[in-house]
C-alpha cells in the first residue's frame, strides 16, 4: 500500500457517532466534471464527519486535477490488488491505473468511457463482499460509455446488470420531494410505450418497499397522470383508464397506500407539501423538470432495488467547463451524505431485527 501524506485535520470523524460507514465514491468521466467535485465534496468537513470516503478512480489524474485546479488531495492509495485498510480516518483513492494519455477534460471519448465503467465494476466489487457499504457516483457520459465497450444508457441499467437484480427503479430525493421513475433514458416514443399495468406495479411495490427502508412505516404514494389533466375521462388519451387506474387498483389490494391518476401539472406541488411521500412518475423528464426547479444542485439520484445503496448527482458531466475549477459540488456532497444516513439506517433496521429474534 502506497501512502501519500494528508496534512489536513479538517473534518475528523465525529468519535461519539460510532462506526462511519464507508462510501466509494467513483469520480465518473474522467475528461468531466466528476474528478473535480468528488475532490471538492470529500474536502468537506460535513461529508467527513459522516462518512469515511474512498474514492475509486485513478491517483495520478486526481493528483494533476487537484494541482491545476488548487484542491486538497494527497490522501493515500490503495492499489486494486490490495485490502482497504481496517481503520479510515481520512479518504483513500482506491486506485486502477486506466487513465490514458488521450484522455482530455472536455473531450468525449471510448478511453474514457471505458475507465468510467471500471470504477462502476470497482466499486460493485468492493460493495458486495462487504468492503464498503454504500456507493455514491459523478456523472458518467451515455455515449462515451457506450464507446468504451459498454451498452447501458445509464448507471441504473448498469449496476441492475451487474448485481444480477431483476427490478430496479431510479428515484430522485430533493429537500421536500421524491420522485420515482417508470422509465429512464428512452426516447419519449418508447416512454409512453413503457406506460403499462405490467411496469406501472412492480414500480410501485419496489417504491413502497424502498421507502420503508428509508423510515417511512406507512409511505403515501402518488401516481402522476401522462397525458394533460389527466385524460379528462378518456378525451385526451386512454393510458389512465387502460393501465395506470388497473396497476393503482391492483396495488391498493396488496396493501399499499398509492392514490391517483392526478394531472402532472399539480401532484409534485401537492408532494412537495407534504400531502405524498412520493410520486411515481410516467417518465424521465417529468421527474425531472420539478426536481430541478425546486432543487438543481441539491437533489440526489437514489437507485432503488439493488442489493446495497446507491446514490449519484442530479447533473451530467458538464463537459464546457470540465477542469476548469468552476463546477459546483453540492449535488456530491449531498449524494455522500444521504448514501451515509442510509446506510445508518440499515444498520439500524439490521439491528432491530436481530434484536427480535
Amino acid at each position: 500500500m502506497s501512502e501519500i501524506r494528508d496534512s489536513t485535520t479538517d473534518g475528523q470523524p465525529d468519535s461519539t457517532a460510532g462506526r462511519r460507514p464507508r462510501i466509494g465514491i467513483t469520480i465518473g468521466d474522467p475528461s468531466g466534471i466528476g474528478p473535480e467535485v468528488v475532490l471538492k465534496a470529500v474536502a468537506e468537513a460535513a461529508v467527513r464527519r459522516v462518512c469515511a470516503p474512498v474514492i475509486i478512480g485513478d491517483a495520478q489524474l486526481l493528483t494533476h486535477t487537484a494541482r491545476k485546479l488548487n484542491l486538497q488531495c494527497g490522501y493515500e492509495v490503495v492499489r486494486r490488488d490490495e485490502p482497504l485498510p481496517e481503520q479510515l480516518d481520512t479518504p483513500v483513492i482506491y486506485h486502477l491505473d486506466n487513465i490514458r494519455a488521450d484522455i482530455e477534460p472536455g473531450v468525449e471519448s471510448s478511453a474514457a468511457g471505458r475507465a468510467s465503467g471500471e470504477y462502476i465494476e470497482a466499486a460493485v466489487e468492493l460493495c458486495m463482499r462487504g468492503s464498503l457499504d454504500a456507493i455514491s457516483t459523478a456523472p458518467i457520459n451515455k455515449r462515451a460509455l457506450f464507446l468504451g465497450g459498454y451498452s447501458f444508457p445509464g448507471h441504473t441499467e448498469f449496476l441492475a446488470h451487474l448485481t444480477h437484480t431483476p427490478e430496479v427503479a431510479m428515484a430522485f430525493v430533493a429537500a421536500n420531494l421524491r420522485i420515482v421513475l417508470i422509465s429512464t433514458h428512452v426516447p419519449l416514443a418508447e416512454a409512453i410505450r413503457m406506460v403499462r399495468r405490467e411496469r406501472i406495479e412492480p414500480v410501485v411495490r419496489l417504491a413502497n418497499r424502498e421507502l420503508k427502508r428509508w423510515g417511512i412505516p406507512e409511505p403515501r404514494l402518488a401516481m402522476a397522470a401522462l397525458n394533460p389533466h389527466g385524460a379528462e375521462g378518456g378525451l385526451f388519451g386512454v393510458e389512465e383508464s387502460a393501465e395506470i387506474v388497473p396497476a393503482v387498483e391492483a396495488c391498493r389490494e396488496l396493501g399499499i397506500n398509492v392514490t391517483g391518476p392526478f394531472s402532472a401539472d399539480t401532484v409534485f406541488l401537492r408532494a412537495s407539501r407534504g400531502e405524498f411521500d412520493a410520486v411515481v412518475a410516467c417518465y424521465h423528464d417529468q421527474a425531472m423538470i420539478p426536481v430541478k426547479c425546486l432543487s438543481f444542485g441539491e437533489a440526489v439520484n437514489v437507485s432503488l432495488g439493488l442489493p446495497f445503496i446507491r446514490t449519484s448527482v442530479d447533473h451530467g458531466t458538464a463537459f464546457d467547463i470540465a477542469g476548469r475549477g468552476l463546477a459546483e459540488h453540492s449535488s456530491m456532497v449531498a449524494a455522500i451524505i444521504l448514501a451515509a444516513e442510509f446506510s445508518r439506517m440499515e444498520d439500524s433496521n439490521q439491528e432491530a431485527v436481530m434484536g427480535d429474534r
